[in-house]
């Protein structure tokens, strides 16, 4: 694989107060010297003001969640639908030691491409039963919002996570910043955080960014409990994997283990501000794409272990400074086949964009470079 290519304030009352909050999720589009998504350009909105540039809008540090990502309708679409004959065979197996190591970017409520993906790649068989033995799979978080059904997406991780290791293999699952929205709209809905730019709730938080009902009405406990518990990082076969592309991890601790721990200690204390933080920094993006960007990663590694950072959040497509259109039409975007190798060939991106009508990547690693 080659670097860099593509294997693929105003008045006052409710109101007001309803305006400043809304105001404080919008997130200045992504700005590249030729992209469509300069300051000041219209949302899809007609109704909404234009929005402004970050540095204009927002104090140092914060980092604004609201439309930081093209969410487009999926619902008319064509699904895959796999005929049991064109299912591959199950995932080689080594003579000995541990299976094969794969990795799967954002999901985002996608099912129907999720099971397409795994499928495709000999993981489960046609009944959606996993097949795979010894395989090894970790998903880099975000299962839910913009999708239709996100629930259904934990659901199947949930069950795949038991059935590999009763063949002796694994299904295991990262942290992403949509875990912590979800966990903290059901915990904490309307309760005003300091967000450090103005009234903010995770609920308001939660439904602009791509929030379904649906998946809310069918949230249960243990839904709750097992996403309280997911690990914020993990490292295997010398790939350092995470959700974001971000160094806030190294404000949590100076390990792994600490890291872990120090995320699920935020949760089990319950207050809204110090998880809002914990949400904040997560939903940071874009440290290891420009200038620097090999240093950065190079941080994490140092710090954690690993040879490479694998992760997800920031597609592709937005890597790349190809924003394409919200309403999915061609606008000469690269289409995103696989994974990209950045930052001097350290960092892995498996965001495909899904929600953008691109691809929902399920990736063997090592790549073949």
């Amino acid at each position: 694989m080659v670097e860099g290519s593509m294997t693929q304030g105003a008045g006052q009352g409710p109101e007001a107060e309803r305006t400043a909050t809304l105001r404080d999720f919008r997130v200045p589009a992504y700005v590249h010297e030729a992209g469509p998504y300069a300051p000041g350009t219209p949302p899809a909105d007609p109704a909404a003001p234009a929005e402004e540039p970050y540095e204009d809008t927002y104090p140092e540090g914060y980092t604004p969640t609201q439309r930081d990502l093209p969410v487009i309708n999926r619902g008319d679409t064509v699904q895959v639908t796999v005929d049991p004959v064109q299912v591959p065979d199950p995932a080689p197996q080594p003579a000995t030691g541990p299976g094969p190591l794969y990795v799967v970017g954002d999901v985002h409520g996608y099912l129907d491409e999720l099971t397409t993906a795994l499928r495709e790649k000999g993981l489960i068989d046609a009944a959606g039963q996993w097949c795979a033995g010894t395989t090894r799979l970790w998903f880099l978080g975000d299962f839910t919002d913009r999708g239709p059904d996100g629930i259904g997406v934990i659901d199947l991780v949930m069950r795949l996570s038991a059935e590999a290791a009763a063949a002796g293999g694994y299904c295991k699952a990262l942290m992403g910043n949509h875990e912590l929205l979800l966990l903290g709209a059901k915990r904490f809905g309307d309760t005003p955080v300091n967000s450090g730019a103005g009234t903010a709730t995770f609920q308001a938080a939660w439904l602009l960014n791509g929030g379904q009902k649906t998946d809310m009405d069918r949230l249960q406990d243990h839904h709750l409990q097992w996403m309280a518990r997911l690990d914020a990082l993990e490292e295997v076969d010398g790939h350092l994997l995470v959700h974001s592309d971000t160094t806030a991890y190294l404000d949590y601790g100076r390990s792994i283990e600490e890291v872990n721990d120090t995320v699920r200690e935020t949760l089990t204390r319950n207050d809204a501000d110090e998880v809002w933080d914990l949400f904040r920094k997560f939903t940071k993006r874009f440290s290891f794409r420009d200038e620097g960007g090999a240093d950065a990663v190079r941080s994490l590694l140092d710090t954690y272990g690993g040879t490479r950072i694998v992760h997800g959040h920031s597609p592709i497509p937005y890597l790349l400074g190809e924003v394409g259109s919200e309403d999915g039409e061609d606008d000469n975007r690269t289409a995103v086949d696989g994974p990209h190798v950045y930052a001097d060939g350290l960092a892995i991106a498996m965001d495909g964009g899904v929600t953008m009508a691109g691809k929902l990547l399920v990736q063997q690693l090592p790549l073949d470079d």
